[in-house]
């Protein structure tokens, strides 16, 4: 492995794999802000189609296009990769770029199973880095650091009780894109590829968890993920969670809310969240002045792929491992992948369990009757989930 060169009193030389919605939209105007502001510079962009590569090379003021990943890491030696690519790309393109020597920003789902993800990491650096980050971008901005430094500080006592929804809308045409809706080409169904926005920030706010109980069930699309999935979560430190996560829901909402013994914290959003996206509820037997210091959001800093960056961009200078990678970034899937286990196989499945050996290490859907791809007992919509079991409605 190449060593990661010095980066003090240069920019960083950042390369975008992938030239989609994503990457136009998000990772190249905060690429593009931290350019104006002396950080970072974009030096190539890749595409298997030659004319979307050199269209996004023309829209960013890009220098170089090229549709052959290895050729790019040659000849550009870029500092960072960010990968917007479908997630059954992410392992080989993280491991290539790690192997020239360049950190990794991979674009969620981080890669389809645990095993994907612990090879990636078998690639980074051992001494300041290059390692591999995941966008998890609803971690990042101010009304999330300071609901963590609340929690982490036990300002409104124990957390006790939590609700975590991704309550989405998906119709047909969603899923005619043909890699949607397969456990080789997109991982998961909305556990994997939309709630894990609003799990990884539950996690990160709550700590570690213990144990999941699930159900998951196909409800209306004709997929071989599911469409739907439900959990009870238990945390290390005794709070007990629900997560909801789908695709069929009209009215759409992304949602965290956490009862602690003094207050109650919400965040409502969607896509994205601001300092007032966030509600702190005191409970009745709080003085006033002590809730009103909890409403100190400080300056507003919107949750987003740029507030990410800076932190992501600042660990690089540093030579520290970022957030979002290794353990730290390991820890929503695996929660997704111990909550399909327990779904199709009906049992609670605890954290660590999951390893080497099976079934679930390696495939989401671990091979399980009626999920696994090209089984003939999978049950279509309509229908209803029993346990691991769906019956005809």
């Amino acid at each position: 492995m190449s060593p990661s060169p010095p980066l003090a009193g240069r920019r960083i030389r950042a390369a975008v794999i992938g030239t989609g919605a994503i990457a136009r939209g998000s990772h190249l105007p905060a690429l593009a802000q931290l350019a104006a502001e002396g950080e970072t510079e974009v030096v190539a962009a890749v595409d298997i189609d030659a004319a979307a590569a050199e269209a996004f090379r023309a829209q960013g003021g890009i220098a170089h296009a090229y549709t052959d990943l290895e050729r790019m890491l040659a000849e550009q030696r870029p500092d960072l990769v960010a990968i917007c690519t479908p997630p059954t790309l992410h392992r080989e393109q993280s491991v290539a770029a790690l192997r020239a020597g360049a950190w990794v920003w991979c674009e969620k789902p981080p890669v389809p199973t645990l095993a994907d993800y612990d090879a990636v990491v078998a690639e980074e650096g051992t001494r300041s880095g290059p390692y591999s980050s995941i966008v998890f971008q609803h971690r990042f901005g101010s009304g999330s650091d300071h609901v963590r430094r609340l929690l982490a500080e036990r300002a409104m006592g124990r957390p006790l009780v939590a609700h975590c929804q991704t309550t989405w809308y998906r119709d047909p045409a969603y899923y005619a894109v043909p890699w949607r809706g397969r456990w080789q080409t997109e991982g998961g169904g909305p556990a994997m590829g939309h709630g894990i926005h609003q799990m990884d920030l539950l996690l990160d706010l709550l700590g570690p968890w213990s144990e999941v109980r699930a159900m998951a069930g196909r409800l209306v699309h004709d997929v071989e993920t599911e469409d739907v999935s439900t959990a009870l979560v238990r945390f290390e430190n005794g709070a007990m969670s629900t997560i909801v996560n789908s695709v069929l829901s009209p009215d759409e909402v992304s949602r965290i809310r956490i009862d602690c013994e003094d207050a109650t914290v919400e965040l409502t959003h969607l896509y994205g969240h601001s300092n007032a996206n966030w509600r702190i509820t005191p409970a009745r037997h709080v003085p006033a002045e002590r809730a009103a210091a909890w409403q100190d959001f400080g300056l507003d800093v919107p949750s987003s792929h740029l507030a990410q960056l800076r932190s992501l961009v600042a660990s690089m200078r540093a030579g520290e491992r970022p957030r979002g990678s290794g353990a730290d970034g390991r820890t929503s899937l695996e929660l997704i992948s111990a909550l399909y286990k327990s779904a199709f196989t009906d049992v609670t499945v605890k954290r660590g369990e999951i390893g080497p050996g099976d079934p679930f290490y390696t495939a989401l859907h671990g091979g399980a009757p009626g999920w696994a791809p090209g089984d003939a007992s999978a049950v279509r919509p309509a229908g209803v989930t029993v346990g691991a079991r769906e019956v005809s409605a």
